[in-house]
């Protein structure tokens, strides 16, 4: 075993949050070593949309989106966090609502980022309390990818967005049809771009021009290198904790392929989430490995909640119904599961075992939710759709109107033989669709509302799709169907229990002195049972921001 004998602050985890809490702490004089596991740089944030969610931001205002308050932003979270307000840390959301617009513009100011708002993307709940239209979605202006020099080939590049190109783009073609190219030869782009697990995929070949998640990470990480008092350790996955006697933690052992190595300091966890474990996922969704599965690298196996753990650091299990999951399939390429927009497009609906609809099936939340509310009844559940489906948009990594893979979906003549194949009741089936068929001729489904999500419409479904984007009639056969199962997005709503300022509490609710955690390692206190898309990211560097001050004595 070897020992590093100057005490950096250790954040362990390269991910969007670790590589902020990184820069934050060098930025006020401290030394940081950051420990990464895997061999690129990047974590579940690379994957992601880099869309960064932050309330009364200064990017909003400078280009010219009026009207949002820290209040508004606070009445926001409030609402939809109503159905578990037990899990509401009202303190720590406080002081995120509070610190997320200093430290949005604290990281342009430093040269991190150069923020741009996303383009009309409206609040998920757009009618509730404090709800805004546009404005709260941050994410980068195109970043060169040139720009990281040595490191450009040694980061995570989405495989789920077609980095290159910007959101005005992705809106204006719909994003299934800005992923999938309809040539074969190209088929990969933006859904998982290899065919096999186990060929190079041509996610490797990094975009000039870096967007979506990569673009946020990458413009983040060209700042990092830049400075001479952080040093990066790849393929240093960090296994334990060192504690003195009083229970303080003053440092970390990291496994190599060589052997052990000891670090002194101050620890922060970025390690994302516990997507990969199947124990974990037992444990905080309850669900087994065949309803399971995530769209995250293969890296986040649960570390950071492992690691408090030892040290006696508490952790919060939120409800599985507010899991941040989606519905989607095993697959054979990237890394191993696919979700997207496919079920909130045209001529598609999810049903269970009786046939029978029971959610907004466009709108992932509504979907987990009303799934684990009931999953008696509501496990296992099936996405069907039909030849209008299969010739208009394809499916995962199938271009539109060409032969899916074998042994994924079931295709018959008519939905009873469709339903006799999967297990579902046919006269169930038959019912629902003829139902659900005369909601998209009135372009009103009073059920569940599919179709009403502002934020749906915009993201995802198709926008040439008339008069909604994501309601079409399911009556042309062949008649297809699969089997769908969770797949997480690497954002753990349940984890490590922080307070405020990111530092780690124990059993007892007190902080525990030298170990701090950001990002979706910790646990959605902060917004309690309601999520949003881009509350991780913002939530993280919002975080990483106090925790540098709460390290270097600047709170």
């Amino acid at each position: 075993m070897t020992i590093e004998t100057r005490e950096h602050a250790i954040v362990v985890g390269g991910g969007l949050s670790g590589l902020a809490t990184a820069l934050g702490l060098a930025q006020r004089g401290r030394a940081v070593t950051i420990l990464e596991a895997g061999e690129k740089m990047g974590g579940a944030a690379a994957y992601s949309g880099g869309q960064v969610w932050a309330g009364a931001n200064h990017v909003a205002l400078r280009e010219g989106i009026e009207g949002d308050t820290k209040e508004k932003a606070e009445a926001y979270i409030r609402a939809i966090a109503h159905r578990h307000p037990e899990f509401l840390d009202e303190d720590a959301m406080k002081r995120w609502i509070d610190t997320a617009p200093d430290a949005m513009a604290y990281w342009e100011e430093i040269g991190a980022i150069q923020w741009a708002v996303i383009p009309g993307l409206a609040d998920y709940f757009n009618s509730s309390d404090g709800a805004m239209p546009a404005g709260r979605y941050l994410t980068n202006v195109p970043f060169p990818s040139e720009e990281l020099g040595e490191w450009r080939d040694k980061m995570l590049i989405s495989p789920y967005f077609p980095v290159g190109t910007d959101y005005a783009e992705l809106f204006e073609k719909g994003r299934r049809q800005s992923v999938v190219k309809d040539d074969a030869s190209q088929r990969m782009q933006g859904f998982g771009q290899s065919e096999r697990r186990d060929a190079e995929p041509e996610a490797a070949k990094i975009p000039e021009l870096l967007t979506f998640g990569p673009g946020v990470v990458g413009s983040f990480l060209a700042r990092v290198v830049r400075e001479p008092d952080i040093t990066i350790r790849l393929g240093h996955r960090v296994t334990a904790l060192k504690h003195d006697d009083k229970g303080r933690v003053i440092g970390a052992v990291a496994t190599t392929e060589t052997g052990e190595v000891e670090f002194d300091g101050p620890v922060v966890l970025a390690t994302s989430t516990f997507d990969n474990d199947p124990d974990l996922v037992r444990e905080f969704v309850g669900l087994e490995p065949d309803q399971w599965g995530s769209v995250g690298p293969k890296t986040l196996r649960g570390d950071g909640i492992k690691l408090v753990r030892q040290v006696g650091g508490a952790t919060v299990k939120l409800p599985p119904t507010a899991q941040t999951m989606q519905p989607g399939w095993k697959s054979d390429y990237n890394e191993g599961f696919s979700y997207g927009p496919d079920t909130a497009m045209p001529h598609s609906m999810i049903v269970n075992r009786a046939g029978v609809r029971y959610c907004d099936d466009s709108y992932w939340p509504d979907v987990a939710h009303k799934t684990m509310s009931d999953a008696a009844n509501n496990l296992p559940f099936f996405l069907i759709f039909d030849e209008q489906s299969h010739q208009k948009y394809g499916l995962g990594m199938t271009p539109p109107g060409k032969p899916y893979p074998e042994g994924l979906v079931a295709s018959a003549n008519t939905l009873a033989e469709l339903a006799e194949a999967l297990g579902i009741d046919p006269d169930g089936l038959e019912a629902t669709a003829k139902t659900f068929n005369a909601y998209v001729a009135a372009d009103h489904d009073p059920e569940f509302g599919r179709g009403t999500k502002e934020f749906v419409l915009r993201f995802y479904g198709d926008p040439n799709n008339k008069p909604n984007p994501v309601l079409g009639t399911i009556e042309k056969p062949p008649f297809h169907g699969m089997k769908l199962r969770f797949v997480a997005a690497a954002v753990g709503n349940s984890g490590i229990h922080v307070d405020g300022e990111g530092r780690v509490l124990s059993q007892a609710g007190e902080p525990i002195s030298g170990l701090y955690a950001v990002g979706s390692c910790t646990a959605q206190t902060v917004s309690g049972t309601g999520y949003n898309s881009g509350i991780a990211l913002g939530r993280g560097l919002a975080m990483a921001y106090l925790v540098a001050r709460d390290i270097t004595g600047a709170n």
